[in-house]
């Protein structure tokens, strides 16, 4: 592997073989509230790995440019280099986390429409709300960008969507994170259960990191059933 050029609280990215490509290795921690509650769930970074590589190969089928160019190990991604927009994008379908807090929400409350949401991208913040007016006023991204980031985010939450519905689960909500690839924008960093919250289709369990947030225990069989029934839809 190359230098390491940053580590976050999931991934590790280290320099790519060439100067247009990173490799991105998954990290075996979890954490949670800005990283006061942390642990090291010895597995979860192949599982994510998994999970997400077979969401991005599902999208790119589908017409999605992601940074995925190809797995290197159970653990290792090589991916596109492209600047990151500083402004993660939160779908959400159901009510729950966050937005129940805020709002008052019951948890679990079907929203009449689809909710798209920006956060600023940083941690020393705690990652904020940031509405489309302020993300241009402060330059982190154009309003053309913004524009398609929507429409990418919202055409991904239909596709993800259906695919989770065949696999028996619930999408309740999810971020993504999008760059600047030349002049294109592409879907970057990951969609796995520590980026999405996911319920049983059927009784509600939930799959996710919420698991390990609100202490439900047996983290990774959640991870573990969210591969086992992608896998299975994959083959329908």
């Amino acid at each position: 592997m190359g230098n390491v050029l940053y580590e976050g609280k999931s991934k590790i990215i280290y320099e790519g073989p060439g100067d247009k490509s990173l490799l991105i290795r998954y990290k075996d921690t979890a954490t949670a509230f800005n990283g006061e509650k942390k642990e090291e769930l010895s597995g979860k970074g192949k599982l994510n790995a998994a999970i997400s590589n077979l969401l991005y190969r599902y999208l790119a089928k589908h017409g999605i440019e992601t940074h995925l160019i190809q797995a290197v190990d159970e653990t290792s991604v090589l991916v596109k280099k492209a600047e990151i927009v500083m402004a993660e994008v939160i779908v959400r379908n159901t009510a729950a986390g966050g937005f129940s807090k805020k709002y008052g929400v019951p948890e679990g409350t079907a929203l009449k429409n689809t909710v798209v949401e920006f956060c600023l991208k940083s941690d020393v913040l705690g990652d904020p709300m940031i509405n489309e007016s302020q993300i241009t006023a402060i330059g982190l991204a154009a309003a053309e960008e913004l524009a398609e980031i929507t429409r990418q985010a919202l055409r991904i939450h239909v596709l993800l969507d259906a695919l989770f519905a065949k696999a028996g689960i619930r999408l309740i909500d999810f971020k993504l994170e999008f760059g600047r690839c030349g002049e294109r924008i592409i879907l970057c960093d990951e969609i796995s259960p520590d980026s999405c919250r996911l319920w049983d289709g059927d009784t509600g369990q939930k799959l996710d990191k919420d698991r390990f947030r609100q202490n439900l225990g047996n983290v990774l069989d959640g991870y573990r059933e969210i591969l086992r029934r992608l896998q299975n839809a994959e083959q329908i």
